[in-house]
């Protein structure tokens, strides 16, 4: 486990805002070395600035986390800069919802280029530095973070592109646990299944690259993204509470981070049908009357 920052190095992506800019503050207030990268040159401008004036060292670099060559570009980057990092946070993510056939290719690509190629080009690029460095010393110590979401856990309907998404980035973060299990006892990994936070996600349309344009939304994402808007916004965990979480996952070496451990009641739901070979069960079953107002406005056609 990673129980000492001072003097090391943390890689962060989506640190212009959110969980990434909460965990940048924290990993700065540890004395860490830090590497910026985001999409967004104001949000990443600011967080340097105000990083830099608490004494931390920053390199800052806007990358598309979704394109290969740049993050083949920031890896090199930071090994001549810094040498291995000790802590990657693969943390950038983007939101889009409605009925899953109504999304788009370009939804798909957009989705699914940030959100999951994001984190595979994370672990592709650091992973093989940090277990160099693991074998070139026995003192070594790194962790990776990969941020999924409870919808990565769960199925709610009218958002399945973001649910494929987070499900895949899960799946990689628990493979990626084990793979690392099998060659080295001093790089770990885990993931992060926030809940409903405030944060700027759901305004992820600001960042939307022009060659994947949007389609004129339709009734099902109109609905979607108030929604979503509204729980985000409502959320009473903050994102610097879950930055904390995250520190405290790392130093006890523990694999999942939840925001809001009593949504798992919903994921045992789910999971116990399908050990039971059950049908999935009314997401909206602990609060029928979000079901029912989603329900009416879809059928409505108004």
């Amino acid at each position: 486990m990673l129980d000492t920052f001072a003097g090391r190095t943390a890689v962060i992506t989506g640190a212009g805002s959110g969980f990434g800019l909460e965990v940048a503050r924290l990993a700065a207030a540890r004395g860490m070395r830090l590497v910026l990268v985001d999409v967004q040159a104001d949000a990443l401008d600011r967080a340097r600035q105000e990083l830099e004036a608490a004494a931390a060292t920053v390199l800052a670099r806007r990358v598309d986390v979704s394109h290969a060559e740049a993050m083949d570009a920031l890896g090199a980057e930071v090994r001549q800069r810094f040498g291995a990092p000790h802590f990657v946070f693969n943390n950038a993510g983007v939101a889009a919802g409605g009925l899953i056939w109504e999304n788009t290719v370009a939804d798909w690509n957009w989705v699914l280029g940030v959100n999951l190629w994001g984190v595979v080009h994370g672990v592709r690029v650091f992973t093989p530095m940090m277990l160099a460095a693991a074998q070139a010393d026995p003192a070594y110590r790194g962790h990776i973070v990969n941020t999924a979401s409870m919808a990565g856990l769960l199925t709610p309907p009218n958002m399945g592109v973001y649910n494929v998404s987070k499900h895949a980035v899960v799946a990689l973060t628990e493979t990626l646990y084990q793979d690392l299990a099998l060659v080295t006892d001093q790089v770990g990994a885990s993931v992060l299944c926030p809940y409903f936070v405030p944060t700027a996600i759901s305004q992820s349309q600001r960042n939307r690259p022009t060659d994947l344009p949007s389609a004129a939304p339709t009734r099902s994402q109109l609905i979607g993204q108030a929604m979503s808007e509204k729980a985000v916004s409502s959320g009473k965990v903050t994102a610097a509470e879950v930055a904390a979480q995250v520190f405290q996952a790392i130093e006890q070496g523990r694999f999942y981070i939840y925001s809001h451990p009593k949504a798992l009641g919903n994921v045992r739901t789910r999971l116990e049908a399908i050990v039971e070979g059950r049908n999935p069960p009314d997401p909206f079953a602990e609060r029928p009357e979000v079901g029912a107002q989603l329900r009416a406005a879809l059928r409505s056609g108004a």
